[in-house]
Parts: structure tokens; sequence; C-alpha cells
């Protein structure tokens, strides 16, 4: 009986970084990067994440996007926040993650 090798789990630096929205409780956006969106959604709904989500809790994620490096991640969270709440909101519903 011969058993394929398996892949170890990829270590943090490799795993892939996401570009995610989320929205608060008061309907503002927090955006960030991450390469583990579970985690991260959880730490920012305990209120240890952000200190700007931290009193605009829960957030709901509404809007994820793979980056694949962390500096891609970077640049592409700096262009989002730049987008308007208008954009943001078009971004979010062509999205369609429910909520």
């Amino acid at each position: 009986m011969t058993t394929s090798p398996v892949s170890p789990a990829p270590t943090a630096a490799e795993a892939p970084y996401y570009v995610y929205i989320m929205q608060c409780s008061d309907n503002s956006f927090y955006i960030g990067i991450t390469n583990n969106l579970e985690r991260r959604l959880n730490a920012h709904n305990e209120g240890i994440a952000s200190k700007y989500t931290r009193s605009r809790r829960p957030v709901v994620l509404c809007y994820q996007e793979l980056c694949g490096t962390r500096s891609q991640a970077l640049i592409r969270e700096c262009s989002l926040r730049l987008l308007s709440r208008k954009e943001k909101l078009s971004l979010v519903e062509r999205a369609g993650i429910p909520k």
C-alpha cells in the first residue's frame, strides 16, 4: 500500500492575503487585510482587532477579495479606502455576500 505525501499546511507567511470590507453596526465600512478571514472577523466582533470597530460591533463581512501577497493586499486596501461611500456600496452590492 502506497500513501501519497501530505503537504504541510501553509504557514502564515505563505497563506494568501485577502482584502475585506466589513459593515459596522452604524453602517460605516471598515477595510482591512488578513490571511485568515474567519479569525479576523471573530477578532473584530470580540473587540480585539481594531480600535475603530471596537465601539461599532457587531460587524458583518460584506466583501472579500483574494490578493495573493501581503504587498498586493496592502496596495488594494489603499485603493479601496480612496473610493467614495457610493462606490464602496456598489462594490459590496456586486459582491453579493449574504449577510
